[in-house]
C-alpha cells in the first residue's frame, strides 16, 4: 500500500520535494512528482516516458547515487497560465537542471518535462 505524500503546492516546491525523496531513496515518491505521461530526458540523448518508466529509472539511479543530494539554488520561475518553467544551478558541475510543471485541477503541481542535466559546453 502506498503512503500519502505531500504534493507540491508551488512549482518551486517540486525541487525541494525531489531532494527529500531522493535522499530517502524513495523512487515511488519521486515518480509521484511527475504527471502520468511526463517525459524525462534520460538516458542522455534519449527519453523516458510515463510515470512508471520514470520510477524505474529513479530506482536504478538511486541504487548507486551518492547521498545526500543537495538542495540547489533555484533560478527564477517563468509562468504561463497553468505551466511553469523551473530550473536550478547545478551543485555537482554536471550542468543546470530544467523542468516544466503543470498545475493540476486540485491546485498542486507536477512535472511534465524534466531535463535533469544540461551539459556544459
Amino acid at each position: 500500500m502506498s503512503e500519502t505524500r505531500q504534493p507540491a503546492a508551488t512549482p518551486e516546491e517540486l525541487a525541494r520535494l525531489f531532494v527529500e525523496r531522493a535522499n530517502a531513496r524513495d523512487a515511488e515518491g519521486l515518480s509521484e512528482l511527475y504527471a502520468s505521461d511526463a517525459v524525462l530526458a534520460y538516458p542522455p540523448g534519449g527519453s523516458t516516458v510515463g510515470r512508471e518508466a520514470i520510477r524505474a529509472v529513479w530506482e536504478r539511479m538511486l541504487e548507486h547515487a551518492p547521498l545526500p543530494f543537495p538542495v540547489e539554488d533555484p533560478l527564477p520561475t517563468v509562468r504561463y497560465g497553468d505551466l511553469a518553467l523551473t530550473s536550478t544551478r547545478d551543485s555537482d558541475n554536471t550542468g543546470g537542471r530544467v523542468q516544466v510543471a503543470r498545475q493540476q485541477p486540485d491546485g498542486s503541481w507536477l512535472r511534465i518535462m524534466d531535463r535533469p542535466e544540461v551539459p556544459k559546453e
